[in-house]
């Protein structure tokens, strides 16, 4: 039995970083998969299923229901060694985070969408893909200067801002058309993300 219930959509990055710490965690939960676009969709909005509208959505067993992938995340890892210790080490975590958030998504994940679902794909412009393009890199290599010196974006160990960015940056060559040869440390940094206990892939069932 399981006191959690997550509604997430299978091949989003923001579901997704929620079904990846919950199997790094080794914690249980029941997972409704829905996609976008979808009745079954519609249905958990009218149903109350998804407060804010959107995937994903985290049923607690006291009836609270949590939205917001990185706020979710921030629930699920406190008191784990996801999450540091001490105020400025949490507050250097959640700049990452909202890094993620603010300006990595928008933009990364914005354009494999576009490259991705056929309901997108009269937005996928070539001058919009291109722009896209330009600034993902330049984003990227943002994120690749985070990890100078160092194996983990807040230090020696991974915390909740290494699943963070990880959601979208591992599938940014492959679902968006990102050119990750550019960005040795990043691709090492996937690979060490791939090889932590309890992983699971994007598109593995959970």
């Amino acid at each position: 039995m399981t006191d959690l219930t997550l509604y997430s959509m299978p091949s989003s990055g923001n579901s997704y970083k929620v079904r990846l710490l919950l199997a790094l965690l080794g914690r249980p939960y029941a997972h409704v998969p829905i996609e976008t676009d979808t009745p079954e969709l519609a249905e958990a909005k009218a149903a109350g299923h998804l407060p804010l509208g959107k995937l994903p959505a985290l049923h607690l067993g006291c009836g609270t229901i949590l939205s917001e992938s990185n706020a979710i995340l921030w629930y699920l890892g406190a008191d784990t060694a996801w999450m540091p210790e001490g105020a400025l080490a949490q507050a250097r975590m959640l700049g990452w985070m909202f890094f993620e958030q603010n300006r990595h998504e928008p933009v990364v994940a914005v354009r494999a969408s576009l490259a991705t679902y056929p309901h997108l794909a009269g937005e996928a412009t070539p001058e919009r893909m291109a722009t896209l393009l330009e600034e993902g890199h330049r984003i990227l290599g943002l994120m690749e200067a985070g990890l100078d010196g160092q194996d983990w974006f807040c230090g020696a160990a991974p915390t909740l801002a290494d699943i963070a960015l990880y959601a979208y940056t591992h599938t940014a060559g492959t679902r968006g058309g990102y050119d990750m040869g550019r960005f040795a440390r990043l691709t090492r940094w996937c690979a060490r993300m791939a090889a932590l206990p309890g992983y699971v892939g994007l598109l593995d069932g959970g």
